[in-house]
């Protein structure tokens, strides 16, 4: 028969663990499967001691009888110290994000405890044991040698907070974020789908870098990217024009503040480096973020005539058009997409053909910001190719802008900023890339010969501006047929005297 006043004892306990399992549950609602376990373990021992004790005697007693009592309270201990741990590391001191090594250090170390209690109570010489035990353990320390270094290591690196999971660190060639820290590895799982374990013991005895963290504080991890042009343009042009696109372009992942920043590197054999730096918010799209940079940066030095070196080498090629031909191409091309705008629909082909020769090529990447409300700018605009995002955004109090507004999708071929050519008037709108987009810009000196040549072009040339800026506050306006040809009538003479004033033209 089993002493009933350890079953009772045993009751007690189940209960409070039990208590404290509700208690648990009702704190931490994410650990309610793990609760639900842990008492069905605590159910299971408090009732096999129950049986044992009444069918105690059918057993006959004796060894099988004490095997099956320790069984039974070895289940029980096993529930009710899960259940305290949880309780006092998840629950209670949950928010001083405790090391979880340390409560599974302190499961163990219980469970020891009790099996020298256990041990005592039956009459156990534990002097004998500890004594023979010595030499056992010093055996096995010395062939768990590695087992045991990685073992301390992920205490140590639970206990003073090196690494937690979801950092993102650098070591022996492996970059990744930790998905796991476990008593004998640190899993880490890479951008290109793989986890790699890395035993704790090489963690405590080598360099790990963490990146996006300073302290405690969470930050964006510093990002390089290199890019060269020739020599023979000014590395202060470069640096300017290459930052100052980079300021102006919308791209996913990449921190307003701080603002990237362009750095001359070194003079390489065939040409200035450079180094484009920006901050990344999101570690895992570090190649793709790289990837937009490099778009970013390439369409930034096309636009301002800036060539990408190249290793010199002689290539004799008999297939090789020759440079007049292409530039009669090019010149057909922009003639062409002329020829589609009503804005130009006036000119001849000869101006035309004069007027095509006075485009630059302006490509743009996606996100990139083409004009900014509020510039002053004596350009147009002419887009051959993709398509482009019209905002006109909020003046705050601050004289800044606010909130963007969408007011069209223009698509190509089509223009826009011909009040910045014909008036010099400043930007009433903000137009971003939607997409690649190739766009020719045409400056007020390229047109003022034409436009001088011609002044009677201005009368058509502010008709079609009027009639497309009464069309823009229809939109805003939900404004009638009537009442659109009535500003434009009313509008028309205005925008010719600006136009004319803006050239020097006699009127």
């Amino acid at each position: 028969m089993l002493d009933h006043d350890l079953i009772l004892d045993a009751g007690y306990i189940a209960v409070a663990g039990l208590a404290l399992a509700l208690v648990t549950m009702w704190f931490r609602r994410d650990l309610r499967g793990a609760m639900f376990r842990l008492s069905i373990i605590v159910v299971v021992g408090v009732g096999a001691l129950m049986l044992l004790g009444r069918y105690a005697g059918a057993l006959g007693g004796g060894t099988l009888v004490t095997v099956l009592r320790e069984g039974a309270l070895l289940v029980l201990t096993i529930g009710v110290v899960g259940i305290a741990i949880a309780f006092a590391f998840e629950a209670a001191l949950g928010k001083l994000g405790m090391p979880r090594i340390l409560a599974d250090v302190m499961v163990a170390l219980v469970l020891v405890v009790y099996a020298l209690y256990r041990m005592n109570a039956a009459g156990v010489n534990l002097a004998t044991i500890i004594t023979t035990s010595t030499v056992i353990t010093g055996v096995i320390a010395f062939s768990l040698n590695a087992t045991l270094g990685n073992l301390w290591g992920g205490i140590a690196l639970q206990l003073d907070n090196t690494c937690r999971i979801g950092d993102w660190v650098r070591l022996e060639g492996v970059t990744g974020q930790i998905v796991g820290i476990r008593w004998r590895y640190l899993a880490v799982a890479t951008n290109n789908g793989e986890t790699v374990m890395v035993p704790n013991a090489q963690l405590v005895n080598n360099r790990v870098t963490v990146l996006s963290r300073r302290g405690d504080a969470r930050i964006h991890w510093r990002r390089a990217v290199e890019f060269n042009v020739v020599y023979g343009i000014a590395p202060s042009r470069v640096i300017a024009a290459v930052e100052g696109a980079l300021r102006r372009t919308e791209i996913r992942n990449v921190s307003e503040s701080p603002h990237p920043t362009v750095l001359c590197r070194s003079f390489d054999d065939s040409g200035i480096r450079y180094v484009a730096r920006y901050w990344l918010t999101e570690l895992l799209h570090d190649e793709w973020t790289d990837s937009q940079i490099r778009v970013h940066i390439a369409a930034a030095l096309i636009r301002h005539g800036f060539d990408i070196p190249f290793p010199h080498r002689v290539l004799v090629n008999a297939e090789v058009a020759d440079a007049a031909e292409l530039r009669e191409r090019e010149l057909d091309a922009r003639q062409a997409v002329l020829a589609r705008l009503e804005l130009f629909a006036k000119l001849t082909d000869q101006e035309r053909r004069a007027l095509a020769s006075e485009l630059a090529t302006s490509p743009y990447a996606s996100g990139d910001l083409i004009s900014q409300q509020g510039e002053l700018a004596e350009s147009l605009f002419v887009l051959a190719q993709g398509r482009v995002l019209v905002y006109r955004e909020e003046e705050q109090a601050s004289g800044k802008f606010g909130p963007r507004t969408k007011l069209a999708t223009v698509d190509a071929p089509n223009h826009f900023g011909e009040m910045g050519l014909l008036t010099g008037q400043a930007r009433a709108a903000t137009v971003i890339a939607d997409g690649d987009v190739l766009c020719y810009r045409l400056d007020k000196d390229g047109f003022d010969a034409i436009l001088q040549a011609r002044p009677e072009l201005a009368s058509a040339l502010s008709q079609v501006v009027v009639a497309r800026q009464v069309a823009n506050d229809a939109t805003l306006q939900a404004a009638s047929a009537e009442a659109r040809a009535r500003q434009a009538s009313g509008r028309a003479d205005e925008m010719l005297r600006r136009i004319r004033d803006f050239f020097g033209l006699a009127a």
